[in-house]
């Protein structure tokens, strides 16, 4: 296997960050940067129709090499990395043979990576670690997907004895921004059956996501000069600070739930006096909670606004994704395989609910079945983001064993 660290460490190093702010498509044109170099590689290996669409999308395919009638497969990761914290000037430092110590980054010896944090870290005592310098996120989610597939496809081409039906490669823009499928034409994909290389510890395999939703709220005060404002101003700034602050502090948040437990987070407030917005994400694994964890949320607002003469609001919800095991539980073998391939492989699949989503979720409702397979990108977002050299070769070799599962059990 070709060094698929020095591979990944090339990619991090692109700014390629989104911008939920942004009503352009990707949201932020450097991502292309990265796209366009994955397609001179991919044409440089080989791959002959890889290239990059209007909308910042890489479309390739790797050609079957068996008379199999094998359904098409798609591997799709994602260029973007979060707009949480900065992906501009990345330095990636790699840590050899690490042996369970406190990883001080250099930049900013304040930002220390400890098992004590990150006990993931304990499992990984003589694997390679990649970090960032203290200063940005690494970059692993998802370039670590990314790197990962590019490295299959150059196994694929080099070694015509694995055999396999047609892949097809997808990279998509604007991932973490819930934008990433938005502007796909599944008709060109021509994909039966999809995997996301978006997971992180060695083994996951994930098949369930939260179902999500937006909420936007506008709340409108009543304006008046402050100088003669008495028994007239309603001021919206605190009618959306009554809002927040009427949140349960003891449930219902991110901050204080977990497993399968559904949240309602505030991520935005901005306006003035007059009028004020407040912005939701609404997060549930069963879709039917999600209209109630909003009709409870209305019912808060309903009241502060009640207590308020003159003032007024609107509530409007948005679908944003739906939990993907509502698809992939009408097509298990996708799941199946992909179980099979890791223990072939000698690793013990870990199927966990997902608190979140992957374009996955998105393309499996799009008709593209798509669970998601481990990459070993861990501390997401952060200045902390680290992965193992390891976990991403075993992600390489899983990949294999999966494409040959789905060849072996093809009619002829």
């Amino acid at each position: 296997m070709q060094d698929i660290a020095t591979r990944f460490m090339r990619y991090v190093q692109i700014d390629t960050q989104s911008d939920p702010e942004s009503n352009s498509f990707p949201s932020t044109a450097k991502q292309k940067e990265l796209s366009a170099l994955l397609v001179k590689e991919l044409l440089e290996m080989g791959v002959t129709d890889a290239h990059l669409d209007e909308w910042g999308y890489v479309y390739a395919t790797i050609p079957a090499n068996t008379p199999k009638k094998v359904p098409v497969i798609c591997l799709c990761a994602h260029v973007d990395t979060a707009p949480d914290c900065s992906g501009a000037g990345v330095k990636p430092i790699y840590h050899a043979a690490y042996q369970g110590q406190d990883i001080i980054l250099p930049d900013d010896p304040a930002q220390v990576i400890s098992p004590l944090h990150h006990p993931y870290l304990l499992q990984k005592k003589g694997d390679d670690i990649i970090t960032a310098s203290g200063l940005t996120l690494l970059g692993a989610d998802d370039k670590a997907g990314v790197a990962i597939i590019m490295e299959l496809a150059r196994k694929l081409i080099c070694d015509n004895q694995i055999k396999h039906g047609t892949v097809r490669i997808l990279f998509t823009p604007d991932e973490e921004v819930g934008r990433g499928v938005e502007h796909l034409n599944m008709e060109k994909l021509g994909a039966d059956f999809g995997y996301t290389l978006d997971g992180s510890e060695l083994g996951s395999l994930e098949s369930e996501t939260f179902s999500a939703d937006g909420v936007e709220v506008h709340i409108q005060g009543v304006i008046a000069h402050p100088g003669s404002a008495k028994g007239k101003m309603v001021n919206a700034i605190k009618l959306a600070s009554d809002f927040i602050a009427a949140l349960p502090k003891t449930e219902w948040a991110p901050e204080v739930t977990a497993g399968r437990e559904g949240f309602v987070h505030p991520t935005d407030i901005k306006g003035g006096a007059e009028s004020a917005v407040v912005k939701f994400i609404i997060r549930d694994f069963d879709t039917k909670m999600l209209a109630a964890h909003e009709a409870r949320l209305e019912a808060l607002l309903r009241e502060i606004i009640s207590q308020a003469p003159g003032s007024s609001y609107t509530f409007t919800v948005h679908e944003q994704y739906r939990n993907m095991r509502e698809v992939l539980d009408q097509h298990p073998e996708v799941v199946a395989h992909a179980d099979n391939a890791m223990r072939t492989c000698g690793i013990e699949p870990l199927s966990l609910p997902v608190r979140g989503g992957t374009d996955g979720s998105r393309l499996s409702f799009m008709g593209l079945p798509c669970p998601n397979i481990f990459t070993g990108e861990m501390a997401l977002h952060s200045k902390h983001e680290f992965v193992s050299v390891q976990d991403m070769e075993k992600a390489v070799l899983v990949l294999v064993e999966l494409l040959r599962s789905w060849e072996l059990a093809a009619l002829e």
